[in-house]
């Protein structure tokens, strides 16, 4: 597909399908989820889910999976029943309209990060985003860090828009890693003037093979700061409740690990009151992030091997 005038709302965008007439929006914020980059637990994805079923999600947009996607590295499922295929499920990237608890209008995209590409993908994001009148992009993403579960799951943010970095008072950091499309967005979005952050929720490290919800709902309640999008926490609230008991309880039959815990537990408190003091000084340097060897490889291996249902 090719592009069209871009003044015809509807006319076609190079590499996307689009369900439709594009909706009315009153300056939507775009929400963006992408599958395969830095995800710790899945807390981003969760907290999207979350965000997915308040909303009654509409169609708006898909993209052509034959262009930005490796069926090798995903490969599409296959559904066998007694023996008979009932058909594939193929990987996807979609957009999708609705509004949130009090009636914001805002779209979200979701689905796989792209594979290849990348540059073609964010001019297809930003044409659409510049002809529904986008008036914000907020990315979620979460990474692990040496933190203790019996602390608030803290949020950093990126963005290359000013105004937001002096608006918002998360914590911020210092340091060169890999980008992900959700960074790429952030910036071309930003450079055609579309305001545009992602919010990052710490994970403690020693959480393996298992989701985190207090970092999910830690997200969710960081859009009010940023967006002024609200959305119901409430399952996630109760979820991390009792993985917090499950854990203390863990934690609590080994003095050790107690020990460990207690000892993040003094970083954190540390972190926090330096943040406090010097707003901006960056809460993390290169420096400052702990090798394989320091991270808490006793307290991991327990809780890997932990039954969480025990009594």
């Amino acid at each position: 597909m090719t592009s069209n005038m871009p003044g015809d709302m509807n006319s076609e965008i190079r590499d996307v399908e689009l369900h439709g007439e594009l909706p009315s929006l009153n300056s939507p914020i775009l929400i963006v989820m992408l599958q395969g980059w830095i995800d710790a637990a899945g807390s981003a994805n969760d907290a999207m889910s979350a965000i997915e079923s308040q909303i009654d999600p509409l169609p708006v947009a898909t993209f052509d999976p034959d262009v930005f996607i490796d069926y090798r590295a995903r490969r599409p499922t296959m559904e066998i029943r007694e023996g008979r295929n009932n058909g594939i499920d193929w990987p996807s990237i979609g957009m999708y309209a609705g509004k949130d608890n009090n009636g914001r209008d805002l779209l979200i995209l979701r689905g796989h990060e792209p594979d290849s590409a990348w540059n073609r993908f964010s001019a297809a994001v930003r044409e659409l985003c510049v002809r529904m009148n986008v008036s914000m992009m907020v990315g979620l993403g979460a990474y692990p860090f040496p933190t203790p579960h019996t602390r608030p799951s803290n949020l950093s943010c990126t963005t290359p828009t000013t105004e937001l970095l002096n608006k918002i008072a998360f914590l911020r950091s210092t340091v060169d890693v890999p980008a992900g499309m959700t960074a790429v967005l952030e910036q071309v979005l930003h450079d055609c003037g579309i305001p545009s952050i992602s919010v990052w929720a710490q994970v403690p490290q020693y959480i393996p093979g298992m989701t985190y919800p207090a970092a999910s709902l830690a997200i969710l309640r960081g859009l009010v700061p940023v967006a002024d999008l609200h959305f119901d926490g409430t399952a996630l609230e109760q979820e991390s409740v009792i993985q917090r008991e499950r854990l203390d309880r863990m934690v609590s039959r080994n003095s050790e690990h107690a020990e460990m815990v207690g000892k993040l537990e003094v970083a954190y408190d540390a972190l926090i009151q330096n943040a406090s003091t010097d707003p901006q000084k960056p809460l993390m340097t290169e420096q400052d992030i702990p090798s394989p060897e320091e991270m808490t490889a006793e307290l991991e291996a327990f809780l890997r091997n932990a039954n969480p249902d025990l009594p």
